[in-house]
């Protein structure tokens, strides 16, 4: 099964930049018909996480997933996944 991955912790404090790339990876993963996107914001504060998930969340984007999942024996890491 084939997935992309998105490390954010070398961008973590670019907050415009992070936006694009996770836009770019959902949009990537929609063009390939890639139905698995791993996220990692990393452990940290959980910031991240929270403006990742929040911008997950917008109805323009949340219209182009299917669900997302934390990984509940890694906290620092998210999947997104999609239905085609």
């Amino acid at each position: 099964m084939a997935k992309l991955k998105l490390d954010l912790h070398d961008i973590y404090n670019k907050g415009d930049q992070i936006d694009r790339e996770l836009e770019n990876i959902i949009d990537e993963a929609i063009e390939k018909k890639i139905k698995t996107v791993e996220i990692i914001p990393g452990k940290g504060s959980g910031q991240l996480k929270k403006r990742v998930l929040k911008f997950l969340d917008q109805k323009h984007i949340k219209q182009k997933y299917h669900r997302i999942d934390k990984d509940s024996k890694n906290h620092g890491r998210l999947f997104v996944y999609f239905k085609f």
